[in-house]
């Protein structure tokens, strides 16, 4: 007998951690009702989820991807035409030529390159918290430093960010379409008029170098141009922002853990990669579909059907990670799948991994005592499917 799908309502965003367990308790693969009565298939486990992810037969091609779309409802592509050239949802071939054309941004030495500036941002923002009894930690902290990187990386005005802030945040959001659909158009002009600007005023920065890689080379179309832009700007912010107030949280939540953390800064770099696992910043992977029959845990997927990628739920899955949901900063959480796996790695997790590094020992030691500043059934989520992201984090700093 058919297993009846999951209807992912309003507590999922709140935990969905609480159904992923329930889930993973029955197998690895479930189907699902999610978005917009999207219906589609869910990979819960570690090992399905690691294998879904590097699946050349589970295509993430934005045309078909919005003609399943339009099969299931007649519904409007999910992001404007004009965003949705970058490798994130193209395949090989297009996918391994966009990904070259980044990848020199985010070496080594280059992500190593950036520390003295990521240290001046941090210390900055902290001392403008230092009088304060008080604090947003998401607004005051967790959003400006990689705001403020990424837009020095792209070249896009900083004072722009409230902008493009609530763009994305409409854009991953369960917001009604015609709201996303005004937020893809406005973020789509802001950028094709940004690509412009660059293109009759170059500068020192990623955007203008990508600007010369169209003009020069004839490897970037113009819709390309504007939506690796549009990626770049999203995926480089919104990824370190639940990063940094996710960990937080979690280690509020276990005062040991903070305390050990505290007093030992040399496990931070340990610690970043165990925030990831517990609460990662990404919750659903972005969509792809089966372009051929697949079977995942002895579930045979049909061509032409949605498959969603639990990361959360990878990543505490008891097979791989053994009493998986404790916070543990010394536990080893090598080869979890916050960042993904295959040739959809994170291109910018080296630079997310530094951010938050250096923003943990910074707020450690500038706040000792920091604790939550509201109960914390106050708390809310961002209704996103995509996103693990708090709307704020009320926090007491001395």
């Amino acid at each position: 007998m058919r297993e009846r799908p999951v209807h992912l309502g309003d507590a999922f965003f709140t935990d969905p951690h609480a159904l992923y367990r329930e889930l993973r308790d029955r197998g690895g693969v479930h189907p699902v009702v999610s978005e917009h009565n999207l219906t589609g298939w869910m990979v819960t486990g570690y090992g399905p989820a690691r294998e879904a992810l590097a699946d050349p037969r589970l295509s993430k091609s934005a045309e078909r991807v919005n003609a399943l779309l339009a099969r299931q409802g007649d519904r409007e592509p999910q992001v404007g035409g004009r965003l949705t050239s970058n490798m994130l949802v193209a395949d090989p071939p297009d996918h391994t030529r966009l990904r070259r054309l980044v990848n020199k941004a985010f070496t080594v030495r280059a992500v190593e390159a950036m520390r003295p500036r990521l240290e001046e941002v941090t210390a900055r923002l902290l001392d403008e918290l230092s009088g304060d009894a008080e604090t947003d930690l998401v607004a005051a902290f967790a959003e400006p430093l990689p705001i403020t990187v990424i837009c020095e990386l792209l070249g896009v005005p900083f004072s722009d960010r409230s902008g493009f802030r609530e763009w994305t945040a409409t854009l991953l959001s369960t917001a009604p379409q015609a709201d996303r659909a005004h937020a893809a158009r406005s973020m789509a002009d802001y950028l094709t008029a940004l690509v412009q600007d660059k293109r009759a005023h170059p500068a020192e920065d990623m955007l203008s170098a990508l600007v010369r890689a169209r003009d020069e080379d004839d490897r970037l179309s113009e819709p390309e141009l504007t939506s690796m832009a549009f990626l770049l700007l999203v995926a480089g912010h919104e990824t370190t922002v639940n990063l940094i107030a996710n960990g937080t949280l979690a280690l509020l939540r276990a005062p040991d853990q903070f305390e050990l953390l505290r007093a030992t800064p040399s496990l931070i770099p340990s610690a970043v990669e165990e925030f990831l696992r517990y609460d990662g910043p990404v919750n659903l992977a972005t969509l792809r579909y089966t372009a051929e029959p697949v079977t995942i845990e002895g579930v045979e997927i049909p061509p032409d059907t949605f498959v969603h990628v639990a990361l959360p739920a990878a990543n505490r899955d008891p097979a791989r990670f053994p009493d998986p949901d404790r916070l543990d900063v010394t536990r080893d959480a090598g080869g979890h799948l916050a960042f993904g796996h295959g040739i959809h790695f994170c291109v910018g997790a080296r630079l997310a991994r530094l951010e938050a590094e250096i923003a943990f020992r910074h707020l450690l030691d500038r706040f000792p005592g920091l604790r939550l500043a509201r109960p914390d059934e106050e708390l809310s989520w961002r209704p996103s499917f995509r996103i693990r992201s708090l709307d704020a984090l009320p926090l007491r700093l001395k």
